[in-house]
């Protein structure tokens, strides 16, 4: 590999401008992709196959009215009066006029909706009042009809009475015989013609009164269903009461907006329509606001924090170059490399769902290691033409040696950020991707482009004070003794007491994705989140979708009465605040609810709803009812639990695969062991810091942490990739170092300090870049790219300056030559990869003089690098 960087740094040095001219074509290239075939971005997270996607899709296949995400916008009066008609007329206008963007189903004021809700409540009171009048009536009906029921007895006991009298009457008659008997017969049928006449009148009235206590009876027991009814729908109200879409003194309403899709689906073009029109409103003396569920859009990719990060990453290469135009070569091999990677990747948006912080994690991570990767050959290249080497000869040799070097920390990195993939999880897996390709092209840049750019400017890469001392550089010095064996022991000691104690807040670490809470304080998102939670509830930010799923489907006279057997159920869950039902599926197998939880979407108390409500039954007729859980809260859950689930997974394969490539580098097993533990005290204490500034809220005003909240669910995993690479890299160019001296001679510990001396100016001055780098994108304006940046910032913070300059050279002392050990059965199986390039330095000894054309480039000159003690020159840098 060396021998291929040798060959290519000549290359690019005599053909400079075909390679400056290839690099920019292949820009125009990508440009023109990116022009053609670019799609659009979005802000949201998706994973497949999550417990909320899955009752996303039985709502999508059994309740398509129920299913698509909702979005939420925030109307608040300036003066904090009650709205005004007119003000809600501007209101409702405005929401109808949403209707009419793609991907929108409906789209409501919270006038109407509350509208509804009231008048509901007021037909409850309403018809209770009238069943309670119905009761009355039939009460005082039912005793008139008893009072009629009681003469009615009066009058058949009297009949009976004069019937007994008429019988005697007639048997008496018929006793005395004769004309008597004859008379009295017709007097007697007479009378019980009368009798008879008053019976049938009776009987008549029998008919009518049952006939009117059958209608009482019907008429009760309508009563009693429309009562049961109404005590069905007041049961509901009840469950729904602290569920409210205008506020209760009038000043702020909620405006709901329905899509065709889940909320995490919607094109971010139709979200930012929505934002665009909200901000353009112009409803007098009306504030509109956007929820975070609509608003969190695409951020910016170099914003002023970023740029400053750049300007200081600038600096710090002049302050050490000491020249404008060598400072400028890094900066430009990185932007080249950082704009052919973006444009590229982002060719393919309309293929692959980008989310928004994908291509800004591709250009924080192409301009730190393009800066860096460039920096190693440039500083190589530098101290060999002040020792007098020709210009072409030193890129050559520079590009194979610390080139070759930064292809393998380079692999380091590529290999950790492609591991993401076998996370299974879509977005990650394409995170890493484009990380991978924006460091592939740093590679390429810094061994290709940076040569070209270094023999186009020939010798003024030097100072004028260091060009006229070519040749006279004087002996270089090298430590000759090692440190001393209690300075190692303190300073290891120290070192992990320190970084554990930093390390302490990461125990509890939550997990989650970015509220409106987390946003800047003048965004919509902000204000919209706390107008809710002022008004609403912090429930009202984050509510949940419950889906219940019948053991098989209901009767549609059975709903209310399942509604209310369900919602009661869910509403005894604690930190249930209201459940609202939405309605039932059209086979009535499956009815959904809007529950309002007492906490807010990234609360402790509406993570354990979320879990208890999944874990619950609830007893139906017909058996049980299992629950699902859908929306933005539960989202965000699921995302954070898968994501912590394959956490382990990725630690192995990537800590595995590089562990494997730096055996083969040191030809050691203590060493990469040693560098894997370092990078897991430096991740643990980025951990740390990330919890107690993001997550407790310590030092919050000097990083804009206004409202502290969970770590960003992807964060931990992403920065084990990305800081396991950076950490290799520094790793590797000062333990490279290490290991030159001791191949070439010098005594393990001795060489631990030479290693140290040799590498450490570069590398910090690299750290320095990329802490600057990343520490810009702390400052962003959206709330998931700041704790990147600094988790990164402060990882790489750690890792350069404690545990790779303090901790790894105490722990190699300590170690001594045991260090080094590497079966012999094995050296002979590895394969020598020659990362520092020192096979190519001893075939390239000294200064060649080259037969093309060198014009101003170099001035001819022999190197006084005398060989130190140890027997290599004391020139190289790994």
């Amino acid at each position: 590999m060396a021998g291929l960087l040798y060959r290519l740094g000549r290359f690019s040095a005599r053909r400079h401008w075909l390679v400056i001219v290839s690099w920019i074509v292949i820009m125009g290239i990508a440009g023109g992709t990116y022009a053609l075939f670019a799609g659009s971005i979005s802000s949201s997270i998706t994973i497949p196959g999550t417990k909320t996607s899955q009752v996303q899709d039985e709502l999508a296949d059994k309740f398509p009215s129920a299913n698509g995400g909702n979005g939420t916008l925030v109307f608040e009066t300036k003066s904090g009066d009650a709205f005004t008609d007119a003000q809600k007329t501007d209101i409702a206008d405005f929401m109808k006029d949403l209707e009419d963007l793609k991907g929108v189903k409906g789209a409501t004021s919270g006038f109407d909706t509350q509208q509804q809700l009231d008048d509901q409540r007021q037909k409850l009171v309403d018809g209770q009042q009238q069943i309670d009048d119905g009761r009355t009536k039939i009460t005082d009906g039912q005793q008139q009809l008893d009072a009629q029921k009681q003469q009615l007895e009066d009058g058949k006991a009297k009949i009976a009475a004069a019937q007994a009298q008429l019988d005697t009457q007639k048997q008496q008659a018929a006793a005395a015989g004769g004309a008597a008997a004859a008379a009295a017969e017709a007097q007697l049928a007479q009378a019980q013609a009368q009798i008879d006449a008053q019976q049938q009148q009776i009987t008549a009235g029998e008919q009518q009164i049952a006939d009117a206590q059958k209608t009482i009876d019907t008429n009760t027991q309508k009563l009693d269903d429309s009562e049961q009814e109404l005590q069905q729908g007041t049961k509901l109200l009840d469950l729904s009461k602290d569920i409210r879409f205008v506020s209760k003194d009038g000043s702020a309403a909620i405006g709901t907006v329905q899509f065709t899709k889940s909320t995490y689906e919607v094109p971010q073009t139709t979200k930012t329509a929505i934002s665009d029109k909200a901000d353009s409103a112009g409803i007098s003396g009306v504030n509109v606001y956007v929820s975070n569920d609509i608003a969190q859009g695409v951020p910016s990719i170099l914003g002023p924090g970023e740029i400053a990060g750049v300007i200081i990453a600038a600096l710090v290469l002049f302050f050490m170059l000491r020249t404008v135009i060598g400072a400028a070569v890094p900066l430009v091999s990185a932007l080249l490399g950082v704009g052919v990677a973006s444009l590229a990747a982002l060719s393919f948006s309309s293929l692959v769902e980008f989310i928004s912080v994908t291509p800004v994690l591709g250009v924080m991570l192409g301009l730190a290691v393009g800066i860096d990767y460039s920096l190693f050959i440039l500083n190589r290249h530098r101290t060999q033409l002040k020792q007098g080497m020709q210009v072409h000869e030193s890129i050559g040799l520079a590009n194979g040696t610390s080139g070759n070097a930064v292809v393998f920390a380079g692999a380091t990195v590529i290999v950790a950020l492609l591991a993401l993939n076998i996370t299974g999880i879509p977005f990650l897996g394409l995170m890493g991707t484009v990380g991978a390709v924006a460091v592939f092209f740093a590679i390429c840049i810094a061994t290709s482009f940076t040569p070209a750019l270094l023999s186009l400017i020939g010798m003024r890469i030097l100072r004028k004070k260091e060009r006229a001392r070519i040749g006279n550089t004087g002996s270089t010095r090298v430590p000759n003794k090692p440190m001393s064996t209690w300075r190692a022991i303190i300073t290891l000691v120290a070192g992990v007491a320190v970084l554990g104690t930093i390390a302490l807040p990461a125990a509890q670490m939550r997990l989650g994705l970015p509220s409106g809470s987390s946003e800047a304080v003048d965004s919509s998102q902000y204000k919209a989140y706390k107008t809710l939670d002022k008004e609403f509830g912090a429930g009202q930010n984050g509510p949940l979708l419950v889906v219940a799923t019948l053991p098989k489907a209901i009767d549609e006279d059975d709903v209310t009465a399942t509604e209310v057997t369900i919602g009661e159920a869910i509403a005894k869950n604690d930190d249930v605040d209201a459940v609202l039902p939405i309605g039932a599926s059209k086979d009535r197998s499956i009815i959904a609810f809007q529950v309002k939880p007492n906490g807010g979407p990234d609360s402790v108390s509406t993570e354990d709803l979320v879990k208890d409500l999944r874990a619950q039954n609830v007893t139906v007729d017909d058996g049980k009812a299992s629950l699902g859980v859908a929306g933005n809260a539960s989202a965000n859950i699921d995302v954070s639990e898968k994501l912590a689930n394959v956490l382990p997974l990725y630690l192995v394969v990537v800590v595995g695969l590089s562990l494997i490539i730096l055996i083969i580098v040191f030809r050691s097993f203590l060493v990469p062991i040693t560098a894997t533990a370092g990078f897991i005290l430096s991740v643990l204490a980025s951990f740390g810091g990330l919890t107690a500034i993001y997550q407790f809220g310590w030092l919050g005003s000097v990083f804009g942490v206004h409202d502290p909240a969970p770590i960003l669910s992807f964060l931990p995993i992403i920065e084990i990739g990305i800081l396991f690479g950076l950490a290799m890299d520094y790793q590797l160019f000062l333990v490279s170092g290490m290991r030159e001296a001791y191949a070439h001679g010098a005594s393990a510990k001795v060489a631990v300090q030479r290693g140290l001396h040799a590498g450490r100016a570069v590398v910090t001055a690299a750290a320095i870049i990329m802490i600057s780098v990343f520490a810009g994108f702390i400052f962003s304006d959206s709330s998931t790219i700041k704790p990147i940046g600094f988790g990164l910032a402060f990882g790489v913070l750690v890792d350069a300056f404690v545990v790779r300059m303090l901790l790894i050279p105490a722990a190699m002392h300590l170690l001594g030559q045991s260090a080094w050990w590497f079966p012999k059965w094995l050296d002979r199986i590895v394969p020598d990869v020659d990362v520092e390039g020192a096979k190519l330095e001893r075939s390239h000894p000294v200064a060649g003089h080259e037969d093309t054309h060198t014009g101003s480039h170099a001035l001819l000159a022999e190197p006084d690098a005398n060989a130190h003690e140890s027997g290599h020159p004391p020139a190289h840098r790994a």
